[in-house]
């Protein structure tokens, strides 16, 4: 059987856009066990309350939650521990510089299947203030004004 091409889309987190600005973002590729390919297939993911920790020349995804597969029975894995992330020994030492910086951490924005592979989209992200998600939000609702202007008269 031949693989599949293309993206497609397992999981977002969106909850880091609210809560963060995202200056950079990188590829890469997670090292899963068994079973929890199979429950990424299915779209059992959570990514909400995830980080990256990148030390001692290795990244790991923390808070990364893969659901255990149904038909899985013993083979499956624990759902929450921490998942390596596959990347070169420079692409680290970068992602290590630049979480280093004050206030800036390493989040992943979307976990999806890249020629039948499973990557992660990871961010390097400045946090909001309060101020800042609402000036965000008053933005979005504008925009959202508009479009509706916009319909109505055409």
């Amino acid at each position: 059987m031949a693989e599949k091409k293309g993206i497609k889309v397992m999981a977002n987190n969106r909850k880091a856009y609210h809560d963060y600005f995202v200056d950079d973002k990188l590829e890469a590729g997670i090292e899963l066990k068994g079973t929890e390919v199979k429950s990424v297939r299915a779209g059992t993911l959570n990514l909400k309350d995830s980080y990256v920790i990148a030390k001692n020349g290795e990244a790991y995804v923390h808070g990364m939650h893969i659901s255990p597969y149904d038909k899985g029975n013993i083979f499956n894995h624990d759902p929450d521990r921490p998942k390596r992330l596959l990347l070169h020994k420079r692409e680290i030492m970068k992602l290590s510089e630049l979480a280093a910086r004050d206030g800036c951490a390493l989040v992943p924005l979307s976990v999806y299947l890249k020629d039948a592979r499973v990557k992660v989209e990871l961010g390097v992200c400045r946090g909001k203030k309060n101020y800042d998600k609402r000036e965000a939000a008053a933005q979005r609702d504008a925009k959202r004004e508009i479009d509706r202007a916009m319909r109505s008269r055409g």
